[in-house]
């Protein structure tokens, strides 16, 4: 289609059809053109955020990260950590 505006050429590399795999999975209706578009946009907004409100989505992120009441038994870190050394 003819257009006066710039055009864009991107490679879809592991990382970014990986991306656009996670996309899909977002919006399914969309075309995989469509959700490179989506994840521009997204990212974009990502990047617009000041600094207080990445503080506050942090913060609401681990709210809800709280509020599923995930509790380890007791000894979980040291269990996984007892094998560490055969590694260092």
């Amino acid at each position: 289609m003819p257009t006066t505006r710039l055009r864009h050429q991107v490679t879809e590399t592991d990382d970014i059809a990986a991306a656009v795999e996670a996309g899909l999975h977002e919006w399914p209706d969309l075309s995989r053109s469509d959700v490179i578009r989506e994840l521009i946009l997204k990212g974009a907004e990502a990047l617009n955020l000041t600094a207080v409100e990445r503080v506050l989505a942090v913060e609401l992120a681990l709210k809800e990260l709280a509020a599923l009441n995930v509790h380890y038994p007791k000894g979980y870190l040291e269990d996984i950590r007892k094998d560490w050394d055969r590694y260092a």
